[in-house]
């Protein structure tokens, strides 16, 4: 089994995921930096010169990827869950947690990193809320959801440990 943590970028995916990898004795992965090592490029360079449609290609590979491992923490780009396959990919090896954050808390974590392609507009907090609203519905889809304002990564740890009867 593994635990698989979605989620808006800047929701903590990556903190929590070390936490409870590092608590659990089991690897930490996250799948951007699948796609970053098998593209060879980063992130925003894919976004900038391949469009978000070949991303979402690659980021899919990273998630099959993923969903092959056994006992591991995978973090999934706040996006992967816009394909349906990459939920039920990753349901059947694991429980999908999405972790979730306001705009404004979002934008406060995630407002001093260049690497954050969609969030390079004029209103980043508006674009924050749209992109939110559109994905909600693929968020439901998780085992369940956790609210990361105002707790510390480590409380997200034990709540999630908690819910999955590994604490």
């Amino acid at each position: 089994m593994n635990i698989v943590l979605t989620g808006f970028m800047g929701s903590g995916k990556t903190a929590v995921g070390r936490i409870l990898a590092d608590r659990l004795g089991w690897p930490f992965v996250d799948t951007d930096e699948i796609v970053e090592k098998n593209e060879g490029i980063k992130i925003s360079e894919i976004f900038s010169s391949l469009g978000e449609p070949y991303f979402r290609d690659a980021e899919a590979r990273a998630v099959a990827q993923a969903a092959g491992m056994d006992k591991t923490v995978i973090s999934c780009g706040g996006g992967a869950v816009l394909r349906a396959a990459n939920i039920d990919a990753l349901e059947k090896t694991g429980r999908v947690v999405c972790l979730m954050a306001s705009p404004e808390t979002i934008y406060a974590r995630t407002r001093h990193n260049d690497d954050r392609p969609l969030l390079r507009v004029e209103d980043p907090v508006k674009k924050i809320r749209e992109l939110l609203e559109s994905r909600r519905e693929h968020y439901k889809r998780c085992a369940f959801l956790i609210n990361t304002d105002d707790i510390s990564a480590e409380e997200v740890a034990d709540r999630i440990l908690d819910k999955l009867g590994m604490k």
